[in-house]
């Protein structure tokens, strides 16, 4: 109770802390701008920030996309169909997994994905460096997926076992007692762990800045190169002094990660509601 209390008042002063610091940039530009162009000329005071909102947007959402059937079906074949050995097993790889830091990940990234990256847009026709969205989504997807993996197998394991044995003692199979009983009885559950997924993909930095290919450009595919927010930061927090009101549009390029973060959760939040009326 102490926590939430503390983060209650904590996050109020990080708004307003980053709102200030970034002030400047959106007192003398008009928020559609900012917002909605793809101008970035730090020297000449154009911050356009579509590029890299855009670019976040397509990795995290490529991850998310991969990881929800990866996440789901092995969590369901773990707890469900798989022996209680299993669940002993890999419960310590997929910690070891999400305990790994990140850069370790981005390098894996760079001598594996990236090269993965170039064949793969070959096959379509596409002629790419391999520093790509695609290789910023995979290398998150690896990042992701024990963390929602882990929630994702706490849930299955609280559901009441009485469910499943009354499912069965009706008849239904065991496929259709997962389909219909274990995964509506869960799915408050899931859509939680899939959004703090998400969320956290949206925030990642150092591995997907080494493989996405930091390019200031609109993505219009999974194979051009991108420039997510948290990248902008990192990359160009050291100059920021050397050319003005770059320090105010770094600041606001954290707040609309930041505001972005909490969009996302309040809005699962408010789905989780709603679904937990009908689980």
């Amino acid at each position: 109770m102490f926590v939430f209390l503390l983060l209650i008042i904590i996050l109020p002063f990080i708004l307003a802390g980053l709102y200030l610091k970034s002030y400047l940039i959106i007192s003398e530009n008009h928020l559609s701008d900012l917002l909605f162009t793809d101008i970035w000329k730090p020297a000449e005071n154009k911050f356009g920030f579509a590029p890299f909102i855009i670019s976040s947007v397509w990795v995290s959402l490529s991850a998310l996309v991969l990881a929800v059937p990866v996440c789901l079906l092995s969590s369901i074949y773990i707890t469900q169909y798989a022996r209680s050995s299993v669940l002993k097993l890999m419960q310590p790889v997929i910690d070891i997994l999400a305990g790994i830091p990140s850069v370790i990940y981005g390098v894996w990234g760079v001598l594996m994905i990236v090269p993965f990256s170039v064949k793969a847009a070959e096959w379509f026709g596409i002629h790419t460096t391999g520093y790509n969205i695609f290789s910023g989504a995979l290398v998150l997807l690896v990042m992701i997926i024990p963390f929602i993996l882990n929630i994702l197998i706490e849930i299955f394991r609280i559901i009441p076992e009485e469910l499943s044995e009354a499912s069965l003692s009706l008849g239904a199979t065991k496929w259709e007692t997962i389909k219909f009983v274990l995964l509506r009885k869960a799915l408050p559950g899931i859509v939680s762990a899939f959004g703090l997924g998400l969320s956290r993909a949206f925030g990642e930095t150092i591995a997907v800045l080494m493989v996405v290919g930091n390019v200031i450009k609109i993505p219009h595919n999974i194979f051009d190169a991108g420039y997510p927010l948290p990248a902008l930061i990192a990359n160009n927090y050291g100059e920021m002094l050397s050319i003005p009101k770059y320090d105010s549009a770094l600041m606001f390029a954290a707040l609309i990660l930041l505001a972005v973060i909490l969009v996302f959760n309040f809005a699962s939040r408010v789905l989780i509601m709603r679904l937990e009326r009908y689980a």
